[in-house]
């Protein structure tokens, strides 16, 4: 491995656990107040840094997207996306949740066949069952009860996979600041009215931790930017992974969260799988890119900022 893939990886490990900080702060204020509610305050504290960057846009343009149908589609897939996935890292082991959300990329190969008209062959779809198989060794359906988390994690997986689809299908025929602007006006839309249904007046401590989480959202998104300039992709995307890693240990130490058998063999399944799905396109087996970038909130949300940001370092160097 080269020291660019080195430095890649490492980077990427980095980016990894921040988010997954990130997360455990979600669980934590999401014992005390509406997921939505918390999303709502992180969006609008990430307003000051991202402002920053919009205004050093490069790029001049109208804020009218060229390809209503794919934008509206990817900016209610990111709601969507942030919604089930701060409910489901509220209510369910952390560990469980990230089982079900490393699904997207399997998600993504299944269905670039439809909407994409891609073609994928057997050796990936034996991964996609493998990996889907391994998504309800998780769930254990008839052997667990299954909640609304449940439900929201798999939303979440789901509609990461399809603002995947959604960006592939763009493009490069948007304007990065097209891509921000419109989900976060999506975001508080939602979630502001949620605000006249469910709120609770929070403390000074925890409105601070909303912000934590939105530079924590930042940084991390920053630090995988650096991570696939210095590195290839390949060696950068299963860096994803670690996060099992992470929260094995905050759920242990913090939540007294122990993942058992059938978590520990179905998180694994679904991992290989996407390794596979990776490896079978670095040696390009098929035309298929999977999107192994994705996390929940991930690509979702920041693979627009990372546009962006890759432009001011460029300016900057």
């Amino acid at each position: 491995m080269t020291a660019g893939n080195v430095k890649g990886a490492l980077l990427a490990l980095l980016s990894m656990g921040l988010y997954s900080t990130h997360d455990v702060i979600i669980k934590l204020l999401g014992a005390t107040y509406p997921a939505l509610q918390i999303l709502f305050f992180s969006a609008l504290l990430s307003f000051p840094p991202l402002a920053v960057l919009l205004l050093r846009d490069p790029t001049h343009g109208t804020l009218l997207p060229r390809n209503p149908f794919w934008v509206g589609l990817r900016s209610l897939c990111i709601v969507a996306s942030g919604v089930g996935g701060f409910y489901a890292f509220s209510v369910l082991p952390l560990a469980q949740v990230y089982s079900i959300l490393f699904a997207a990329p399997l998600i993504v190969t299944v269905l670039s066949v439809p909407l994409l008209g891609e073609k994928v062959g057997l050796h990936r779809w034996l991964a996609v069952c493998a990996g889907l198989g391994g998504v309800l060794i998780v769930l254990r359906p008839g052997v667990t009860p299954l909640g609304l988390g449940h439900l929201a994690a798999l939303m979440g997986a789901t509609a990461t996979a399809l603002s995947a689809i959604a960006v592939r299908r763009l493009g490069r025929s948007e304007r990065t600041v097209i891509l921000l602007l419109w989900p976060m006006i999506g975001n508080f839309l939602l979630t502001g009215a949620s605000l006249g249904f469910a709120y609770r007046p929070m403390e000074l401590g925890d409105l601070a931790l909303t912000g934590v989480i939105a530079a924590l959202g930042l940084a991390a998104g920053f630090l995988l930017i650096l991570a696939y300039q210095a590195g290839e992709a390949a060696n950068v995307a299963p860096m994803q992974y670690s996060q099992m890693l992470w929260a094995v240990g905050y759920g242990w130490f913090l939540f007294g969260e122990r993942p058992d058998g059938p978590t520990v063999l179905g998180a694994g399944l679904i991992m290989a799988s996407g390794l596979y799905i990776l490896m079978r396109e670095r040696l390009g087996a098929s035309r298929l890119r999977p999107a192994t970038r994705a996390r929940f909130g991930g690509e979702a949300v920041t693979a627009p900022r990372w546009s962006l940001l890759q432009r001011l370092l460029r300016e900057r160097r």
